[in-house]
């Protein structure tokens, strides 16, 4: 029997006695509405908590081992062939596929740990044939209005801002940066996040675009609390029915054992102090067209199918780079909540967040310099952007900002 069942009996225990002893108030507080408005709401919760737990049981699969963080974060170790992204339809008897082999252009001029989320910290791994997969509380899918929701990406009714750099052409098959980690200040109680990320896009706006996403991110409706942590998102009909975050729904096959998507990042950078970065790779694989996601100098995390897109299954035709927050704000002030590092673009290394060594994948599946970097902010008294070339950064942008402030109010 569920734990709320003994408040219920107590409280229709004690709509009784008011009605049997104080039969003079009966007609007033109407005793029997009471009760059945009781039952009705006892049988909404039964069938919400039952919901729930279904939809629990098909993202949180059978783990071989667990491991508790530091944060408080549980990660499950699930054997290859059980993750979610099996459950996708178009993925029923897919073949788990071996890693491409990493650009020789991509250099690691600065040395990236692989120890980099809170997790590992445990010094706990998983078993071979395992991936470690963040599990899923109950608390976090109540914040969302349906299960349905819960791990999706919407667009429309809220106000997402951006700092962003462009690059458009015929044909791109891949995207590189180093990106430096903060951890933004984001508004409380509200489904606002902040993030910063890799935009790999094919298709219309306003249509059907295609887009694969990766970067890092704080989200407290969706991790409940103000950490930045590694994320992923895809979708095919731009953010409408397709899609999610992480391994929220079928799509992305992991294979690495040794990263979790959706983990906590550790360290982060300090204003006006040490940097700390991650760089990732999302790449075309030439031979069967998924798209690879790769952390530092090589660690493959896992793949887009081909099959999940129908733009994206043959090239991509922008690449965008940059920071997005949720303005859900409705009484005329701005949100407070953070991009980046909470500072301007103008404040530069060591202050302001950055992407550095922005590279483009082409054809011949190397990677180049960006052509023609086109830069903007959707709102740049709140979070602004600006770009650059030098030997020790490469094509970078500056970008970020406070929210509400002077100029932002």
């Amino acid at each position: 029997m569920h734990s709320s069942s003994p408040v219920i009996f107590r409280l229709l225990h004690f709509l009784l006695l008011v009605y049997l002893v104080y039969p003079i108030y009966s007609s007033k507080i109407n005793s029997h509405q009471l009760i059945n408005q009781t039952f009705r709401h006892e049988g909404e919760f039964y069938k919400l908590k039952k919901t729930i737990v279904n939809h629990l049981q098909r993202i949180n699969k059978f783990s071989l081992k667990t491991i508790k963080s530091p944060d408080g974060d549980i990660i499950d170790c699930v054997m290859y062939h059980k993750q979610p992204a099996f459950d996708h339809p178009l993925l029923k008897g897919h073949t788990l596929l071996n890693p491409q082999e990493s650009p020789r252009e991509l250099n690691q001029t600065e040395i990236l740990s692989d120890n980099f989320q809170l997790w590992s910290l445990s010094g706990e791994t998983c078993p071979e044939g395992t991936i470690p997969i963040r599990r899923t509380k109950e608390q976090e899918i109540l914040k969302d209005t349906s299960t349905s929701k819960f791990g999706r990406k919407f667009v429309t009714n809220t106000r997402h801002e951006y700092a962003i750099g462009t690059v458009t052409g015929d044909a791109f098959y891949g995207a590189t940066a180093n990106i430096n980690v903060w951890a933004p200040h984001v508004e409380s109680n509200t489904r606002e996040f902040s993030l910063s990320q890799i935009w790999v896009l094919a298709g219309t706006f306003g249509k059907d675009l295609n887009s694969i996403e990766a970067g890092w991110q704080v989200s407290r409706s969706l991790y409940g609390d103000n950490q930045p942590r590694l994320f992923i998102f895809w979708t095919s009909d731009e953010y409408q029915k397709t899609g999610c975050y992480n391994l929220f729904c079928p799509g992305f096959v992991q294979i690495s054992k040794q990263i979790v998507v959706g983990a906590a990042i550790r360290p982060v950078s300090i204003y006006n102090g040490k940097q700390f970065q991650i760089r990732l790779l999302i790449s075309k694989d030439p031979t069967n067209g998924h798209w690879w996601l790769t952390y530092g100098s090589g660690h493959v995390i896992g793949y887009w199918p081909s099959s999940l897109f129908t733009h994206l299954n043959d090239k991509a035709t922008i690449i965008q780079f940059g920071g997005e927050i949720v303005n859900s704000m409705s009484t005329g002030s701005h949100t407070s909540t953070q991009m980046g590092s909470g500072h301007f673009a103008g404040n530069g290394f060591g202050k302001a967040s950055y992407f550095k060594h922005m590279q483009i994948m082409d054809s011949y599946n190397k990677l180049i310099p960006l052509p023609n970097l086109q830069v903007w902010a959707s709102n740049p008294n709140c979070y602004s952007i600006k770009a650059g070339t030098n030997n020790v950064m490469g094509n970078y942008i500056f970008y970020g900002g406070p929210g509400k402030n002077v100029k932002c109010p």
